[in-house]
């Protein structure tokens, strides 16, 4: 059986500033999109400039931050953030919802597009094989942390794994299931043994889906369908990965035994489809 190693989420404590593991895999990810951005340019043949890609990231940033907030605020937790809207401020307790800063990016995406005159698909098709290693720091930021675990599996399983974080939750799904084995598991390994979904997300939405974008991205496309493929692929990654991470305990499974983000998955994989189908009929 596996544990979770139990990382101090505080990577470096410089008096009463402390450095965390989570924000560092932001700034990794974003330092990722500037020198895969360097790489991306020679081949827009002129249409970006180092100075765009620059601009891109600023744009990028307050995309992901205000639209990855007020996304978990809308889908997530909105009755909670009604009752007290000054808790939407306080970023540092946590709270952010990949589909709301997926929101946040294609506005920005839209704005910088019109300063510069672009087609909003010109802008989408250049940054999209940037995103997924931003996406897999994240994840490894999630496993850092050892939260967004995963659901119950057995522990005989090669990859179960037991975090402690979530003691509280395995007490009470122990005590609701419908089969005293979870007790048992309970109090021979001190937990309930888990999927390590941030590891299966970190490998399908980061590393597969990067190597499939970059490659695809490297020869001229139709325009629109790098973006296609991206929706298509973080759409099918993500709908996957959560069949073995746990929903949130708020929420738990809605329609169709589906949780929030594979509901939230669907429209992308719906638009990327369209997406594809008009690019390839375009040319």
């Amino acid at each position: 059986m596996l544990i979770h190693p139990q990382f101090d989420p505080i990577a470096v404590s410089l008096g009463p500033l402390a450095v965390r593991w989570y924000g560092l895999m932001y700034l990794l990810g974003f330092v990722l999109f500037m020198l895969l951005g360097q790489r991306r340019l020679a081949q827009s043949r002129g249409v970006f400039t180092a100075k765009m890609l620059d601009d891109l990231l600023f744009y990028g940033v307050l995309g992901v931050i205000l639209g990855g907030r007020l996304g978990y605020v809308l889908f997530y937790k909105l009755g909670d953030y009604l009752a007290d809207p000054l808790a939407i401020l306080r970023v540092w307790e946590g709270g952010m919802a990949f589909h709301g800063g997926f929101l946040g990016v294609v506005v920005a995406m839209a704005l910088f597009a019109r300063r510069h005159g672009l087609h909003f698909l010109q802008v989408t098709d250049f940054i999209a094989p940037l995103v997924p290693l931003g996406l897999a720091a994240g994840r490894i930021g999630n496993f850092i942390n050892g939260e967004l675990w995963g659901r119950v599996t057995r522990p005989d399983a090669p990859w179960a794994m037991v975090f402690p974080q979530a003691s509280a939750e395995d007490t009470r799904q122990a005590l609701m299931a419908p089969t005293p084995e979870w007790l048992t598991w309970l109090a021979s390994y001190g937990g309930l043994p888990r999927h390590p979904s941030q590891l299966y997300q970190f490998a399908l939405e980061g590393v597969a889906l990067f190597v499939l974008l970059w490659g695809f991205s490297a020869r001229p496309r139709p325009l629109g369908q790098v973006s296609a493929l991206f929706l298509l692929g973080y759409g099918v990654a993500r709908f996957v990965a959560e069949f073995a991470r746990e929903p949130d305990n708020f929420l738990g499974l809605l329609a169709l035994n589906l949780s929030m983000g594979q509901w939230l998955s669907l429209p992308m994989m719906l638009a990327g489809a369209w997406l594809w189908q008009r690019a390839a009929r375009q040319g």
